[in-house]
């Protein structure tokens, strides 16, 4: 079962959130029927989203991370609850790049790096948070850093991880975000940084290990105190009923044109691929429900 942590450490002057994603990688992969490259890059998004979402204390709150930078991937779109439990996508989930010459998937290389990566939390506010910078490599992590240093000014190191096995399932998948609080003594940034160093790649500590010695790694003589753990899983909220809704607001003149064909619709999820048929009378009373309101 994949676990989310949220701990704080070093006198309450470093909060960090470390995720095990190993199962909602794999399940995102199974659906969307992804290559190795792609199941990387959507695997870190996703677990990135579930730490952010995670966040937010807003019981309906969402948080979404949209990824375009041009590459042969396409956008990315990943979307977490306040619960951490997200749902996504990849635009071409078919793109695999060669590896690169330390033998490690070429994330970067598939996503781009012309392009931005959004973060917007969606507190059932008047306006969603907005936050958009420009991508520094594509390789996510790096991207995310910058993004919630120059959103949030809150200095953050942050690190994803995604281990792809020989038959293509995801062998570890996760990561971490370490944030330092204002008024942090700078020797206390000098330490984390180096912790940072030693503790090496997420994915190989969560290859044997769990996210309490991710937390041990990162946070290794800060005497961490673990806040809150949860159980993220991958989950799309689309039902019939949702999606009746899409159908009715296609407006009277393309429910017409529909119609017209004499065809069943078909509309199948982006974030989970379950397909919804609706049949010619449905649609006629879709239109009908479409008239009434107008």
């Amino acid at each position: 079962m994949d676990e989310l942590v949220r701990a704080i450490a070093a006198d309450n002057f470093i909060k960090m959130t470390a995720v095990n994603a190993r199962e909602i990688a794999e399940y995102a992969r199974t659906v969307h029927k992804t290559l190795p490259t792609a199941t990387a890059a959507l695997g870190r998004t996703l677990a990135a989203a579930s730490m952010l979402g995670s966040a937010m204390k807003e019981e309906k709150a969402s948080l979404t991370i949209r990824i375009s930078g041009g590459g042969p991937i396409g956008s990315i779109i990943a979307v977490s609850d306040s619960s951490g439990n997200v749902r996504g996508y990849v635009q071409n989930a078919e793109v695999d790049l060669p590896l690169k010459a330390d033998g490690k998937l070429d994330v970067g290389g598939a996503v781009g790096k012309n392009g931005t990566i959004t973060v917007i939390r969606d507190l059932h506010m008047k306006d969603p948070y907005v936050g958009s910078t420009a991508l520094v490599s594509g390789e996510i992590a790096e991207d995310l850093t910058k993004n919630l240093f120059e959103s949030d000014q809150t200095p953050s190191a942050c690190a994803l991880g995604v281990l792809v096995d020989r038959d293509q399932s995801v062998l570890a998948a996760g990561g971490y975000i370490v944030q330092l609080m204002p008024g942090a003594p700078d020797e206390l940034a000098e330490k984390l940084e180096d912790n940072v160093r030693a503790a090496g790649p997420v994915s190989e500590i969560l290859r044997s290990g769990s996210v309490d010695d991710v937390v041990s790694a990162v946070l290794n003589g800060f005497s961490p105190r673990i806040l809150e753990r949860s159980d993220p899983a991958y989950h799309c909220r689309c039902s019939r009923d949702r999606v009746s809704r899409i159908v009715a607001g296609l407006g009277k003149d393309e429910l017409a044109d529909i119609l017209e064909k004499g065809e069943p619709l078909e509309i199948i999820c982006r974030f989970c691929g379950k397909a919804y048929s609706f049949s010619t009378p449905e649609i006629r009373e879709l239109t009908e429900e479409c008239h009434k309101e107008n």
